[in-house]
Formats: structure tokens, sequence, C-alpha cells
């Protein structure tokens, strides 16, 4: 499996990393999740500077997709060169985003009609291209997933690492990132978070697709 971790100038650092490192950590041998930048080198609204694992057209051949969020996503979404070298295929791949990610879903057409979480700056600007927005941290609908509030991208890693490899390795991924003395609330608050999006008995028939 193969995870393209969508990541422009001004991201949030918590975005990016915390969804490759859990996805990293626990991935078998032939998965691999890739900072997937528009150039050589992006920097985060804080001045972190990070190399591009991958260009941004390997989002077109992934097996799933993260979109990070920032501070310039809606400078992101106004870039038609940009947008022109995305191709997200939720019949086909996994697509998943952060915060303010769910603005280029939205404005790439992948969230249809569903509604979408967001962080709360960013919910005007979803709202005004035409989502609704909950008021909750995750929300999947077949293969697309969105949460909103930074501490919330441990969910999307859950939710991805559960449908592409089975629950049992997102468990495992957690266990790694859970808080000491808190290991068994904190998992099982993730696992009930995002399980109820879930279907397990298509899982077993190995339907991951849509």
């Amino acid at each position: 499996m193969r995870i393209a971790i969508l990541t422009f100038d001004g991201f949030n650092e918590i975005d990016s990393f915390v969804a490759s490192y859990m996805i990293n950590r626990v991935a078998p041998s032939g998965w691999k999740a890739e900072i997937t930048c528009p150039g050589p080198v992006v920097e985060s609204g804080r001045g972190v500077r990070v190399s591009a694992q991958q260009p941004l057209e390997f989002a077109r051949e992934a097996d799933a997709v993260v979109v990070g969020s920032g501070k310039l996503t809606a400078r992101v979404v106004a870039d038609r060169g940009l947008l022109s070298r995305l191709s997200l295929d939720p019949g086909r791949q996994l697509v998943a985003s952060q915060c303010s990610g769910a603005l280029l879903l939205a404005r790439l057409g992948v969230l249809g009609g569903l509604p979408a979480c967001t962080d709360r700056q960013t919910a005007p600007l979803v709202e005004a291209a035409g989502v609704r927005v909950l008021e909750q941290p995750f929300f999947a609908s077949g293969n697309v997933a969105t949460a909103g509030g930074c501490l919330a991208s441990h969910y999307l890693a859950s939710w991805l690492l559960w449908r592409l490899g089975g629950r049992a390795l997102a468990e495992e991924a957690l266990a790694y990132v859970a808080p000491v003395g808190e290991e068994v609330e904190w998992t099982a608050r993730a696992l009930r978070t995002v399980g109820i999006f879930i279907d397990e008995s298509a899982l077993a028939m190995g339907a991951w697709q849509r």
C-alpha cells in the first residue's frame, strides 16, 4: 500500500507528521506513507522546512491519500495550476482530509453531497463551498473521511490502517502513541470513534473499495 500525505506550504506539522508516523510505525512490508508536495521543499506555518518524498502527482497512483491542512489552504485551492496536477478518485482510493484539507476535497468535488469535519477557523469557508460542517471530530462515508481539530489526526491514521489492514493494525499503531497510563481508555475511544464508520463484514470479504 502506498499512502500520499499531501503537504503544502503553510502546513500544520501535527497533521502531516502524526499520520505519516502512525502508518509507517506499523506498516507491513510493501507499505509506505510519504510526504507528498508540489515542490521539492515546503515550509510549515511555523517555519519548519521539509523535503518532499514524492511529487504531487504521486497522489494519482497512491492507494490512499491524506490531505493535510495549513494556514495557506485557501490559496492552494485557488491555484488552478496546482489543482491541475491533482486527481483523486474515491472509487479506487481511500481519501481523507484533516481540518482545512476538507476545503481542497470540496474544491476537487470529492465530497459530493457528503458533510465534513474541519477546524473552526476553516468551517465558514467549507460551508461557503456548499458543504455541511459537522460538530464532531471524525466522519467517514465509503472511501472518504474527514477530521476536524489537530489532535483528531490519529483518527484519520487509525481509519486508514483499519480499512487497509484491519482493526488489529490500527490498534497496534494507537498503542505506540497512546499516553502512558491512559492506553486502554485512549485507544478504546479512538477505535470507537472510527469503528462506527467501518463495515467489518465488507472488509472480511475483501471489499475495501466501495
